[in-house]
């Protein structure tokens, strides 16, 4: 006799088995990041407004003045850059160390991430000052319609970061090796086969060195595309959850989200500059800044707008993301088939996740679809398809 699968009894059972006290722990992490934002914001807004009444880039523009355009250009926005992260950088120890620490999501020495935080800054610098370097020549060229090839630079950009990261960037902060032979190898090669990247691109990596986060990423474009699994998912994973993890991954390579996102936000980012064009001269003077948007002493200002925007569109960006984080689960499910590994694999996940949050939260706040809602769609794939086995390996 077939018993039927009630898809909200099994996604109550696994939700419910995190125990109240984790659920708690995550729920208060979760609604702190929430607030994290707002808070977050009015950091930046007053390390604008310290750099804007400091003066620094003004004198530091008048020093460069005899110095090439682009020089003193890229050169202004660098040192803006590196200014504002230098004086957010107590918060940055908050939000990014103290407080993973403090709900056992990171067990980083403050030396290591100190280290990788500066690493990641002069990265950051130099990339940031040579996009804002384009950005401002965008604006001396032509004119009220930068904005529009702003978002042009912006495409490029992206597609850019998205070939360069996994190859150059990411093995700056993490030991990248092969998967060892085994039961997990042939696994991700069966999956690597079905979306056609080399087995010579299927990596683990020391991700336990920054976070405590179970997780697994298929990332890179063309010859730079691989698959990634952090050593925290192989110490906690069954080999069924690390299939149904990796096929989620690798549901985002395989139906090209990395394309819809090098398009879509780069239209965004369009969006954003041309408000900007009309918010900069009212926003300086708010802050007391006398320099045009062409300048690059007033990218500060450009910062501040930039901060306001980002955060009122979060909401947009977030939906876009979540939209994609379903069609990749449904990806796993179609593929590895393994609804159960999926659901458990995305319950331990919940610690940094609140899995139970209300439709308005998740709208405005999540970037992945709750943990429940995720649960409770592989529940009912696996009700529609009692009986399925996963491939043969």
């Amino acid at each position: 006799m077939t018993v039927t699968l009630s898809p909200a009894a099994e996604t109550a059972r696994y939700i419910d088995s995190l125990g109240p006290e984790a659920l708690a722990k995550a729920h208060a992490y979760t609604t702190g990041n929430h607030w994290l934002l707002l808070a977050g914001l009015c950091v930046s807004l007053l390390v604008v407004w310290l750099i804007v009444r400091s003066r620094l880039l003004d004198r530091l523009t008048d020093r460069l003045s005899g110095r090439s355009w682009a020089l003193m250009t890229f050169t202004v926005s660098a040192a803006a850059f590196a200014l504002g992260d230098l004086i957010a950088l107590p918060w940055t120890i908050y939000t990014d160390w103290q407080r993973q620490h403090a709900y056992d999501l990171s067990k980083q020495p403050l030396g290591d991430f100190l280290g990788q935080w500066a690493l990641s800054e002069a990265i950051s610098v130099l990339l940031a000052g040579l996009f804002m370097l384009g950005i401002y020549a965008l604006i001396r060229k032509t004119g009220a319609r930068w904005w529009m090839w702003g978002g042009g630079l912006a495409a490029v950009s992206m597609a850019l970061m998205v070939m360069a990261a996994p190859s150059v960037i990411e093995p700056m902060f993490n030991d990248y090796k092969p998967v060892p032979p085994g039961p997990v190898r042939t696994a991700l090669e069966q999956i690597a086969d079905d979306v056609g990247i080399p087995h010579d691109r299927i990596f683990m990596y020391d991700g336990s060195r920054q976070s405590e986060r179970f997780t697994a990423n298929v990332s890179g474009i063309g010859p730079t595309a691989r698959i990634a699994i952090s050593d925290v998912a192989l110490k906690e994973a069954s080999l069924a959850e690390v299939r149904a993890v990796t096929g989620h991954e690798a549901g985002h390579y395989k139906l090209g989200h990395i394309w819809r996102y090098v398009v879509i936000f780069p239209l965004l980012a369009m969006i954003m500059f041309f408000l900007l064009n009309r918010l900069f001269p009212p926003a300086a003077r708010l802050l007391g800044s006398d320099a045009q948007l062409g300048e690059a002493r007033g990218l500060p200002v450009f910062m501040a707008v930039t901060a306001v925007l980002s955060l009122l569109a979060q909401p947009l960006t977030n939906s876009l993301t979540r939209i994609g984080e379903s069609e990749a689960d449904a990806y796993s499910l179609a593929t590895v088939r393994e609804p159960d590994a999926l659901a458990s694999a995305l319950v331990k996940t919940a610690e940094y996740r609140y899995p139970r949050p209300t439709r308005l939260q998740e709208m405005l706040f999540y970037t992945h679809p709750s943990v429940e809602n995720r649960v409770r769609a592989a529940m009912e794939w696996k009700a529609a398809n009692q009986g399925a086995k996963p491939p043969a390996q």
